[in-house]
């Protein structure tokens, strides 16, 4: 395409088999439209940025790319995270970012929408409600050689449609963000099998479902989150008595809550060096770290809890 420099055409090169001839073409000049606009990247603000505001038939031709063409997202989504792998991560494990984004729409025909706590505009003590689709995203954290942090790269969403769409209006079954979650892992672990996968999340992903799934995998994701404060945790089972009668023990004793840990006199801290703490100057900060059982009924994952 004429307003596409050589090295981009080479880099959606990969993208043009999972498209129609015809289709393909309104893709390409829709996503030159959809770098050159500012603001909203909308369908008619695209079409605006490469001079297409006349366009009669913007309706049937560009919209529709997006509403009627067949293609997969998930097949863009999987050739996507393949590029990205290959320029950025070619060996090692690969490191996930998990988190859930609002984009804030209005309307009746926008039925899946729901009210959602605006974390931008939010704070401890005002509670601002957003109207908006709520997306739950998987990007992958890489450090880019010409940036001096870690990048997320966004690469796979799924729209986590709202309660009330899902049960009144189509009777379905609600789904939490660590379903979405677990699926979407679940769909990066088919992809790459062999590769080891380290997930990373907020305590909205604090699941006992969630991290006792990745466990069980036959290629187990590893789980970073933010554990709760008040989380049971145990010491580990101890080991069978010889002629002991009974089911083997799940959990040991029990241990104070994180709360009660950080607080204490008794607890050590061990001060370290943080390097690009939030792309600044190293930091040094005090940690405490211990491994123990957090348990529930049905599910005993081992995870590793530390404070700063």
């Amino acid at each position: 395409m004429r307003t596409l420099p050589t090295t981009m055409i080479r880099l959606l090169a990969p993208f043009a088999p999972l498209f129609s001839e015809r289709v393909w073409q309104h893709v390409r000049l829709l996503l030159v439209g959809a770098i050159l606009a500012p603001g909203k990247r909308t369908v008619a603000s695209a079409l605006r940025a490469v001079g297409l505001e006349e366009e009669r038939r913007f309706c049937r031709y560009y919209h529709r790319v997006l509403s009627r063409a067949v293609w997969s997202g998930k097949a863009a989504s999987r050739t996507l995270l393949r590029l990205l792998v290959e320029a950025f991560v070619p060996d090692g494990p690969l490191v996930l970012g998990i988190d859930e984004t609002l984009e804030r729409r209005r309307g009746k025909k926008i039925r899946a929408r729901g009210i959602y706590r605006d974390p931008v505009r939010s704070n401890r003590s005002h509670f601002v409600k957003a109207s908006a689709l709520r997306w739950v995203c998987v990007m992958l954290l890489t450090p880019v050689p010409w940036a001096s942090r870690v990048w997320a790269l966004p690469f796979l969403s799924a729209l986590a449609y709202s309660e009330r769409y899902a049960r009144r209006e189509h009777g379905k079954h609600h789904k939490k963000l660590s379903e979405w979650a677990w699926q979407l892992l679940l769909l990066v672990r088919g992809w790459y099998p062999q590769r080891e996968i380290v997930a990373v999340a907020d305590r909205a992903y604090a699941s006992l479902k969630l991290l006792e799934r990745c466990r069980k995998l036959r290629k187990p994701i590893t789980f970073v989150t933010r554990l709760r404060l008040d989380a049971a945790l145990y010491e580990p089972a101890p080991p069978r008595r010889p002629h002991q009668m009974g089911r083997p023990r799940l959990k040991g004793e029990r241990l104070p809550n994180l709360s009660m840990i950080a607080q204490g006199p008794a607890t050590v801290w061990r001060t370290i060096t943080v390097a690009n703490w939030y792309g600044s100057a190293q930091r040094r900060v005090e940690i405490v770290s211990d491994t123990a059982m957090w348990h529930s009924t049905g599910a005993c994952p081992p995870c590793r809890c530390a404070g700063f």
